[in-house]
């Protein structure tokens, strides 16, 4: 539902469409690439920001398939959305756990120069995103979701530079952490908004009905 409570014009939809393809396409890109650096660099706090991208890439996905539907498909969409950061948020905190019990010596280079790169993009996506935020429940979602992006790869950056600057690994495990907590915490703002979206429609349903 828009902020005015009236459905989106077609130039609307239509710039919708473009922003969100925009950045599903610079999101599944930084995805691959943070996800090998991650793996290159044994860094939680990298890996967890790669997997952030993937999210925001499903998140978008599904807000595309929502642009042009009624309120009903676009609160589901908002829910699976939040259902998809909650897992992430899950699966972050195993892999941490994973390297706190294994081990790993994080690359301090390599994840500031990609959690660099990975800010630039997911500032401006933010920037476009917010412009949309208030057309509905699914675009604030994807909102939400950057936001979340943006803050990741400031920590990764700070952590990077903990890392290069002492050598002490751990701080990347206490990142990759709170990014997974952090993340969580966004999955249930989320499912609670596209909970009362699910909600309010389900009422003007009921009410058409009865008219």
């Amino acid at each position: 539902m828009s902020s005015c409570g009236c459905e989106a014009t077609p130039a609307q939809t239509e710039a919708q469409r473009r922003t969100l393809l925009l950045a599903l396409a610079l999101n599944a890109t930084m995805f691959v690439v943070g996800m090998i650096a991650g793996l290159i660099a044994q860094s939680s706090g990298l890996v967890a920001d790669s997997l952030d991208m993937l999210a925001d890439a499903s998140a978008y996905a599904i807000a595309l398939m929502a642009i042009g539907r009624g309120d009903m498909f676009k609160a589901r969409a908002a829910g699976l959305s939040g259902g998809i950061l909650l897992l992430l948020g899950l699966g972050v905190l195993a892999d941490v756990a994973r390297r706190g019990v294994f081990g790993s010596t994080p690359d301090s280079v390599i994840m500031m120069v990609v959690a660099t790169v990975a800010l630039i993009v997911n500032a401006t996506v933010l920037r476009l995103l917010g412009r949309m935020r208030g057309e509905g429940v699914h675009l604030n979602a994807t909102w939400i979701f950057t936001k979340v992006d943006v803050i990741a790869n400031i920590a990764v950056i700070l952590s990077g530079f903990v890392v290069w600057l002492s050598g002490y690994r751990l701080v990347d495990l206490v990142v990759g952490a709170a990014i997974g907590v952090y993340v969580i915490k966004e999955a249930a703002e989320i499912l609670e908004s596209a909970r009362e979206a699910r909600s309010r429609a389900s009422g003007a349903t009921v009410s058409r009905d009865g008219d």
